[in-house]
C-alpha cells in the first residue's frame, strides 16, 4: 500500500465531516499531532480536543475502528513518507524530471491496459440500472472526473468522498447495480474488516470492476479487473487511474448518439 489505514480514514473524514464538527475536529486534531498522541489516553485526548470521552469512542466507531485501543494502535504503526522525485538543483530540471515521471506512467498504462476489458467495462456501463463510482484519497479523484464525463453524456453515477460511506453503499447494493472501484494499489477492501453481503446470496451482489494498476488484483467482492502495468509510486499515482477514467469516459461516449439540439 502507498498509504496506511491511517490517513485513508481520517483524511476521507475530513473531507466529507462539515468542517466543526466532532468526528472533524478529533480527525483534525490527530493528524496535526501525530506524534504527541500515539501514547495519549482517550480522556487526554478528549480533553484536548473539547469533547467528551464518549465522543471520542464514536469517532473510533465511526471510522471503522473497534475502539480505542485500536486507535492507538494504529497511530503507533503508522509511518508515513513523502517520495521526491528528482535531487537536481534547478526547479527547472525537477520540473522536467517529474513531467517525464508522469507522461512515462501514462505511456506504460495505455500500452498494458486491455481493450477487450475496457470495451467490456463500457459495455456494462450502458446496460445496469444503477452506477456507482468509488475511490480512496487521491484515487477518488478518478472517480470524481468519471462521474463528471458520464453526467455530460447523460449517464447519472453516484459517489462519495467517505469511505465509510462508500463502504455502506457497496453493502446494501443489488445486483441491478455496477461499481467501478479504482484503487491504485488493489487494496480498496483491505482497510475494512467486516464481511460485506453477510448472509446474502452471491447472485443478488452487485457487479464490482476494480481499475487497478496492480497486477493480478483480487478480492471476493470484485468480478472483474482492468488492471495497468504500474510502478506503484506516488509519481505515476492518481495520473495512471486519471487516465484510464478518461479513456472508460471516451469509450463509453462512443455508444452514445450525438446531440442534435
Amino acid at each position: 500500500m502507498i498509504y496506511g489505514k491511517l490517513p485513508v480514514v481520517f483524511l476521507s473524514v475530513i473531507a466529507s465531516e462539515k468542517s466543526g464538527s466532532t468526528n472533524s475536529s478529533i480527525a483534525s486534531y490527530i493528524l496535526e499531532h501525530m506524534d504527541e498522541v500515539k501514547d495519549t489516553g482517550i480522556k487526554e485526548l478528549a480533553r484536548r480536543c473539547h469533547v467528551g470521552t464518549g465522543s471520542v469512542s464514536r469517532f473510533c466507531r465511526d471510522i471503522g475502528l473497534r475502539d480505542f485501543v485500536e486507535l492507538r494502535e494504529l497511530l503507533q504503526s503508522t509511518d508515513e513518507n513523502f517520495q521526491p522525485y528528482s535531487s537536481k538543483e534547478s526547479p527547472q530540471e525537477r520540473i522536467a524530471d517529474y513531467e517525464r515521471k508522469v507522461n512515462q506512467s501514462i505511456t506504460m498504462a495505455a500500452r498494458t491496459l486491455s481493450v477487450r476489458k475496457l470495451e467490456e467495462l463500457c459495455r456494462d456501463l450502458r446496460t445496469y440500472e444503477k452506477v456507482a463510482l468509488f475511490g480512496l484519497l487521491k484515487a477518488e479523484c478518478a472517480a470524481v472526473n468519471l462521474q463528471g464525463d458520464l453526467w455530460l453524456m447523460g449517464r447519472h453515477a453516484y459517489t462519495n468522498v467517505s469511505y465509510d460511506q462508500q463502504i455502506e453503499y457497496i453493502g446494501q447494493a443489488g445486483k441491478d447495480t455496477l461499481i467501478l472501484i479504482f484503487s491504485y494499489t488493489g487494496s480498496f477492501f483491505e482497510y475494512h474488516r467486516e464481511k460485506l453481503f453477510r448472509g446474502r446470496d452471491k447472485n443478488d451482489w452487485p457487479k464490482i470492476w476494480m481499475i487497478t494498476g496492480k497486477r493480478n488484483s483480487s478480492s471476493e467482492y470484485v468480478a472483474k479487473v482492468l488492471d495497468f502495468q504500474s510502478l506503484q509510486d506516488q509519481a505515476s499515482h492518481p495520473y495512471q487511474l486519471l487516465y484510464v477514467a478518461g479513456l472508460i469516459a471516451q469509450e463509453y461516449g462512443r455508444g452514445i448518439e450525438p446531440s442534435l439540439g
